[in-house]
């Protein structure tokens, strides 16, 4: 099941987001839930164009999370797009297929809200999520760049 995240899901969140090499080194993982993360979930929760996501296990704890933005455009005569980031699931819950009905519900939420198109990123580092997206349709046509502030 796939629900609207709620701030009790934070720490779960945050964990799945430190759960590999490159998160491991981006996020604040403490007993404490570091404030910014708290002040992050107020902004995206109280946003009508973002969408923070869990997929939860039988007993409604999150084992999978991922934003979804939707992004008004004027290019393609004025199309919405759905940008969808910060995919992880639960390390328990990889290769049960979890990952690839998250992603398909997100699509179909994005198909909802009106997008014509759906967009993510990957670290290039992510060659098993490069795959897994390539499984799913999606194609490298854009070359992403990012700069960091």
């Amino acid at each position: 099941m796939f629900r609207r995240a709620r701030e009790s899901d934070l720490p779960a969140i945050i964990a799945m987001l430190a759960d590999d090499a490159l998160g491991s080194g981006r996020e604040a993982i403490s007993d404490r839930i570091d404030e910014r993360y708290t002040a992050a979930f107020a902004a995206i929760d109280s946003d009508q164009n973002q969408l923070l996501a869990v997929a939860v296990d039988d007993r409604d704890n999150p084992v999978g999370c991922l934003q979804l933005t939707f992004i008004p455009g004027l290019s393609r005569t004025g199309m919405w797009r759905g940008q969808i980031e910060s995919v992880r699931i639960a390390a328990t819950e990889r290769g049960s297929g979890l990952g690839t009905c998250f992603i398909e519900w997100a699509i179909e939420v994005c198909r909802e809200r009106g997008c014509k198109l759906v967009q993510l990123t990957s670290d290039k580092s992510r060659s098993d999520s490069i795959r897994f997206y390539e499984k799913l349709g999606f194609t490298a046509s854009h070359e992403g760049m990012k700069l960091s502030l």
